[in-house]
């Protein structure tokens, strides 16, 4: 059986009350040498805090909860890393439980357990809330953050990439690469809003630069590498196919690219692509993904700073154009 605190008592000859008191790292009522007494004695008999117990007595806590969606993309870790970093700052510890967008049931599930925790705050990674199980979040009292994911709603505080911005940028980068038919694939606009954004901003670089676009560029799916597979299949039905792509996430654009590969289709000299995310995987692939890189680590510290500082207040992280292999110069060819 595990060593208790009325073993501890017994053994140094302390009230339990003393020894509690001690353990709980609590002042007064007690000398530092009847403190070391007890604390070796804790030791010798392999007592283990009972962390749970102590929350429900302080009504504190160090743990908190991160949520992470079972997406079919690639960069929690890299999230996840920046959060324990900062944890461990802070002192802090992390729990992580997994969930579902379309499993209103998983999430209520990973909520209640958070809950029952009682965890200091919430980190949720990528996770689109059932509209029921968003309410209980904000009425759980408990502080929490979005991470990596945009909402219309502005009051849900969120620490992400502009989406707009990263829809505009891949555009726009492949405009000034000559390309003229672009394609948009692997999104998800069903109840998707970072989907949205990206879309956005793709119809407004081709605006702004007068370029026309066809509903038939735009490839839907739910950011997955056999999305990438199916969307390059749908482009080369075309008549016209387009010259370049934008694959809505890294594994989308490793599923073009072997679906190039079984249609001999070469990158980049027939067709050129950019990824969004911009992960490790770009640079394990040939040729290697040109990408719009987010700063997912960078994500992961910002949001568990700012979850323990109470301050609700949602940050765009800044993501960049990370030139690899996939796409052609067609100004200079």
């Amino acid at each position: 059986m595990p060593t208790t605190i009325k073993d501890i008592a017994q053994t140094t000859g302390f009230s339990t009350a003393t020894v509690s008191r001690v353990l709980t790292n609590k002042t007064g009522f007690f000398n530092a040498k009847t403190a070391q007494k007890i604390r070796q004695a804790a030791h010798d008999l392999g007592y283990q805090k009972n962390i749970a117990a102590t929350e429900l007595v302080t009504q504190k806590s160090d743990v908190v909860a991160v949520i992470v969606n079972s997406t079919n993309t690639n960069f929690s870790e890299a999230i996840i890393q920046g959060i324990q970093e900062q944890a461990e700052k802070a002192h802090k510890t992390i729990i992580i439980l997994y969930t579902e967008n379309r499993n209103p049931k998983a999430q209520k599930k990973a909520l209640t357990t958070a809950w029952e925790r009682s965890v200091a705050g919430i980190l949720l990674l990528s996770v689109n809330l059932a509209p029921a199980n968003l309410e209980l979040l904000k009425n759980s009292q408990i502080p929490f953050y979005f991470v990596s994911i945009n909402f219309q709603d502005p009051t849900l505080p969120c620490i992400t990439a502009d989406d707009y911005e990263i829809g505009y940028l891949a555009t726009q980068y492949l405009i000034r690469k000559g390309h003229q038919r672009i394609g948009l694939a692997g999104i998800d606009l069903s109840d998707s809003f970072t989907g949205q954004l990206r879309r956005s901003g793709y119809h407004q670089a081709l605006a702004d630069y007068h370029l026309p676009v066809d509903s038939s560029w735009i490839q839907t799916g739910d950011y997955s590498y056999a999305a990438g597979k199916k969307a390059l299949t749908n482009y080369l039905a075309d008549e016209q196919p387009v010259t370049a792509v934008i694959a809505g996430s890294d594994l989308v654009g490793i599923g073009i690219l072997k679906q190039a590969h079984q249609q001999n289709l070469e990158i980049p000299q027939q067709l050129s692509v950019i990824t969004i995310d911009g992960t490790q995987l770009c640079d394990f692939v040939q040729p290697s993904l040109t990408s719009v890189s987010q700063k997912f680590y960078q994500m992961g510290k910002i949001s568990l700073h700012q979850l323990l500082a109470d301050r609700q207040q949602s940050n765009y992280v800044s993501s960049k154009i990370v030139e690899r292999e996939s796409v052609l110069d067609r100004l200079q060819h």
